[in-house]
């Protein structure tokens, strides 16, 4: 069992541990789907623009919310927190890396792994979230 100084920290793990577990068994249900969605992002600059905004809009208010340090799961929250703000900015203002690298991960053995991947990570703030408890960290 983990201690957090957060209530707030135990249910955006649960909430993100359960965004995870989809999105890994998304890929590993349907890795064309994944293709399909990468190309049409590039393919409709407004559409990456518009998604920018809503992750830095989401990103940031996360960060106003929960940018607590005080012990490794809340911190794996904030970190989270800060690259979804981060990934915005980056979508708004240079998507092209961003493509790239995510067109990589398109690659055969690779959406496997990743999605196995997010998965793993996915059920382990799940279980966190579920099991932690709020205390003196």
């Amino acid at each position: 069992m983990i201690t957090t100084s957060s209530v707030l920290t135990l249910s955006l793990a649960k909430a993100f541990g359960i965004y995870m577990i989809a999105a890994g068994v998304s890929g590993l249900l349907d890795r064309d789907r994944w293709a399909a969605m990468l190309n049409e992002f590039r393919a409709h600059k407004g559409l990456t623009y518009i998604s920018g905004v809503f992750v830095f809009a989401l990103g940031s208010a996360l960060v106003m919310v929960h940018n607590i340090w005080t012990d490794p799961l809340a911190i794996a929250i904030s970190i989270f927190c800060w690259v979804a703000a981060i990934e915005g900015v980056v979508l708004i203002a240079m998507p092209d890396p961003l493509m790239k690298w995510s067109a990589s991960l398109l690659r055969p053995g690779a959406v496997f792994g990743f999605a196995v991947g997010i998965i793993i990570l996915g059920a382990l703030l799940l279980l966190l979230g579920f099991t932690g408890r709020v205390g003196i960290a």
